[in-house]
């Protein structure tokens, strides 16, 4: 029976990658068959306004005035001008189809590539009983109110939790009340706030070896969300006082500040220390971007990443653990938090068409990882983000990693564990589709064996 099952299997795989490879030769092939000359005219058409579409968004974020509204106006009727002409020639059906035939073969692609037996990237969880003296620290601002609407509070409180609310009109440290609450007896600390206030009292957690249990009540929350928290229902999160799991991740350092997702050095390091950033982002961005993406304002950067060295980067990512950056349906998302590895995104950008390369070839950004990151400047201090936070950083900033160094309290059924999906490997689904008439043949040979 098992051989049998075996045999369906490897049968389905295989018609899925045909049927990708099918549907992505389609896809290309479609607006040619079709359109003719005039066709691929029109694709070259396309691909020439995304380049001025891009290189027009370079201009609206590096420029001032009218030259900033002009390029704006470009970037907005470029693409409107692209889908008339293809409308008008009557092929806009063409380009609809080829996008449905794409994501076909993405899909099919995909199926095929995950039923080959890939190793799930989830953090392995512990099973351990309930603590006895959890202490929970809320943030009533945060999330626009989070905590009062879904009374964490009252709900932490019946499980037994001692709850301490922040003062939303005293800045307070919740680095001393995280200790002061493992001398009295805690055994376990939790955070229902911003990335940045989790940061702080996980590294206590970690220091004590105690575990650590996040609420998702911030704004955004990526912390959470990468931990498979249910981001719309915080009170979720509290059963892992009663039904809960430990899963083991890392926790990594910029200088001796640390941080749970990342360090931003370079425009958002800077942006992010504007009085006014809190209370109109894109604003506030708008007025700052012109003078640090042509680098007449902020200091200029230099990352050593293991062997190599980035020279003067307008923006350097640090991540704990790598982003997902190369597929839409994952994007932002780190499938890891245990790997051991610091992810390293740096981007330079220099003009309007390096802008549009970005985009469409992104050899402006490297993509890497290591395990530490030196980041200097031409300043004695850096301006930086840690997980959203405005720091300044004495330089050089070193950025580590400790592996598996923060016990993570979860519940044991978590909604939004992300599973990524596997890259599009068109020469390993290019085997797979041979591998139907070798399966054909064998399956038939055998038959005639056992007869």
């Amino acid at each position: 029976m098992i051989p049998v099952v075996r045999e369906w299997a490897h049968r389905r795989q295989s018609w899925a990658a045909r049927a990708s490879l099918l549907a992505a030769a389609a896809a290309l092939l479609l607006p040619l068959v079709e359109g003719g000359v005039r066709g691929l005219l029109l694709l070259v058409a396309g691909f020439a306004g995304l380049v001025v579409t891009f290189a027009a968004l370079w201009w609206t974020l590096s420029r001032r005035g009218a030259t900033r509204l002009a390029a704006a106006t470009l970037a907005l009727l470029t693409p409107v001008t692209v889908v008339t002409l293809f409308a008008r020639a009557n092929l806009l059906w063409v380009v609809v189809a080829s996008a449905l035939l794409w994501s076909a073969a993405v899909g099919s692609g995909r199926y095929a590539l995950r039923t080959t037996g890939l190793r799930s990237a989830r953090a392995r969880e512990y099973r351990t009983p309930p603590p006895r003296r959890p202490f929970l620290l809320l943030n009533p601002r945060s999330g626009g109110g989070k905590v009062e609407k879904f009374a964490l509070r009252e709900k932490a409180e019946r499980l037994g939790a001692r709850v301490v609310l922040l003062d939303p009109d005293e800045r307070q440290d919740v680095v001393a009340l995280a200790r002061a609450a493992v001398a009295d007896g805690a055994d376990l600390l939790g955070v229902g706030g911003g990335d940045g206030t989790q940061a702080l009292v996980a590294a206590v957690a970690a220091e004590h070896g105690l575990p650590f249990m996040v609420i998702s009540a911030g704004t955004r929350n990526h912390f959470a969300m990468d931990l498979g928290l249910d981001r719309d229902d915080p009170a979720a999160g509290l059963d892992a006082l009663t039904d809960g799991v430990e899963v083991r991740v890392d926790l990594c350092f910029a200088g001796d500040r640390p941080f749970v997702n990342n360090a931003s050095f370079g425009v958002y390091g800077t942006v992010v220390q504007s009085p006014g950033y809190r209370d109109d982002k894109v604003g506030t961005a708008l007025e700052l971007l012109p003078e640090l993406l042509t680098r007449q304002r902020g200091p200029r950067l230099t990352a050593t990443v293991g062997r190599r060295t980035i020279a003067d980067p307008q923006a350097l990512l640090v991540s704990n653990n790598p982003y997902r950056l190369d597929d839409p349906f994952g994007f932002g998302r780190r499938p890891r938090l245990d790997s051991g590895r610091l992810g390293v995104v740096a981007v330079k950008v220099d003009n309007a068409i390096e802008a549009a390369e970005l985009f469409l070839a992104p050899r402006g950004r490297l993509t890497t990882t290591s395990h530490d990151v030196i980041v200097d400047a031409d300043t004695p201090e850096v301006e930086a983000g840690l997980d959203g936070e405005a720091v300044v950083l004495p330089t050089p900033v070193r950025c580590r990693i400790e592996r598996r160094a923060l016990r993570v309290r979860v519940p044991r059924e978590r909604p939004g564990l992300f599973d990524p999906p596997p890259r599009l490997d068109w020469r390993r689904l290019r085997k797979l589709a041979a591998a139907v008439g070798h399966t054909a043949v064998r399956s038939r040979d055998e038959r005639r064996a056992r007869a």
